[in-house]
């Protein structure tokens, strides 16, 4: 029966407008990605370019003088069932079980190598507009540390925009460092400076502080600002700074890890356990090929120096996590900003290659032993399963129990979390 008066009217229309707001929200629902209950993420981040073919999806063996296409080393059989990886990691073929080789992450940038850095940490094209958060950003500024008297996101490596806030401000910013000897160098202290002189400095500090903020607390930036200095003071202190003592550790631990890079994942180890949230660790700094992961030319001749060190660092930390109980609640995550083709440059090294190379997570209370994604018999194109780098992104935030369907805020600007990016559903549940 019609309404026959204009209030009656009004409310049925009104009841009629609902319901479609209610299916989709329902049906929306149904839609919501699997969360993770991971607290932690370390990423190791492999600086130039690592081969796929030459690391964790190997094919036939090639042959550089001959200009055969294919892997410049033997496969090996790994802890996955039918599953190899290149003879070089053989320690994380040993407990590849724990992994999860993703052997389709894919995009189009190929010559760049910053903008396809950029890429792999914000999952967007640069924008001149819009300076987007790095992932680590996006995780501190959603999740915070742990423990106060840690950061949220530590790097080991030089700083970049690549690796920063954007648009989320400074709080959401890395602390970094550069060895593993001692504490970032702008929070260590110097060593002339006594504690009791220390302690009248920052008093004065932030007398100084409070005066200049209580007259511009209206601007943003300017009370932002302030909150970093605060942060970066109690950083300062002994119980950060405690951390950085590697020696400390069993010797024959520290021996596992191997050289500078290898202490610097223990290090991330020690930041995960005392509460910090994401920790980058560069593995592009010893160059003990002569060019790193960007294997142009001879640079690929001593290529497998990297993946060793790589080898035994990456299956010690997994071992190391893990018997401190701390594997399922650390996402590791192993990238690089794109692969290597399987042909050879004039050199016998190899070019860039973007359109599928390997990204390897392992831990993170995730479905571990198990593959993603096939690629031809040269590794140079997607088969099966492609995994676009928003969607690498989203997985990591619904490990770490983030919606990667949120909305992050540019001023009055909603901005998502990833470009479109949608979790790999078979790592869940």
């Amino acid at each position: 029966m019609l309404p026959t008066d204009r209030r009656s009217f009004l409310a049925a229309s009104a009841a009629s407008l609902a319901l479609p707001s209610l299916s989709f929200a329902s049906s929306d629902a149904k839609a919501a990605p699997a969360l993770g209950k991971a607290e932690h993420c370390i990423m190791v981040w492999l600086g130039g370019g690592a081969g796929q073919i030459d690391t964790w999806d190997p094919k036939q063996v090639g042959d550089p003088k001959a200009k055969k296409p294919g892997s410049y080393y033997p496969a090996i059989d790994t802890a996955i069932p039918g599953v190899q990886v290149c003879q070089h990691l053989s320690r994380c073929a040993n407990v590849l079980d724990r992994f999860i080789p993703i052997r389709t992450t894919n995009h189009d940038v190929i010559d760049e190598h910053a903008a396809a850095t950029d890429r792999m940490h914000t999952g967007r094209r640069s924008d001149a507009t819009l300076t987007y958060p790095s992932v680590g950003s996006v995780v501190t500024h959603l999740k915070g540390p742990l423990d106060e008297n840690v950061p949220a996101y530590v790097l080991m490596g030089y700083p970049s925009t690549t690796r920063g806030p954007g648009f989320l401000g400074a709080e959401a910013g890395y602390i970094y460092l550069t060895e593993t000897t001692s504490g970032p160098k702008g929070l260590t202290p110097p060593a002339d400076i006594q504690a009791e002189r220390r302690a009248r400095r920052e008093a004065l500090l932030e007398k100084v502080r409070n005066d200049y903020v209580l007259k511009r607390q209206d601007i943003a930036s300017v009370v932002d600002y302030d909150r970093m200095i605060a942060r970066s003071l109690k950083l300062g202190g002994p119980d950060f700074l405690k951390l950085f003592a590697l020696d400390t550790e069993p010797d024959s631990l520290r021996n596992d890890y191997g050289g500078e890079f290898g202490q610097r994942c223990l290090l991330a180890r020690r930041l995960v356990q005392a509460g910090s949230r994401f920790i980058e660790v560069s593995h592009n700094l010893n160059f003990l090929n002569g060019t790193g992961w960007d294997v142009h030319n001879e640079g690929i001749v001593n290529q497998h120096k990297l993946i060793e060190e790589l080898d035994r660092a990456l299956a010690t930390l997994v071992l190391d996590l893990e018997n401190h109980k701390l594997l399922d609640k650390t996402l590791i995550v192993v990238a690089t900003e794109f692969g290597r083709p399987a042909g050879f440059d004039g050199g016998g090294g190899r070019g860039h290659h973007g359109k599928c190379f390997a990204t390897v997570m392992a831990g993170g209370g995730l479905k571990t032993g198990q593959a993603i994604g096939v690629t031809d018999e040269l590794g140079m194109n997607i088969v099966e399963r492609p995994v676009s780098v928003p969607d690498m992104l989203a997985t990591i935030y619904a490990t770490l129990g983030i919606d990667p369907h949120e909305d992050l805020y540019a001023g009055d600007r909603p901005v998502p979390i990833t470009d479109g990016g949608v979790p790999i559903a078979e790592l869940f549940g």
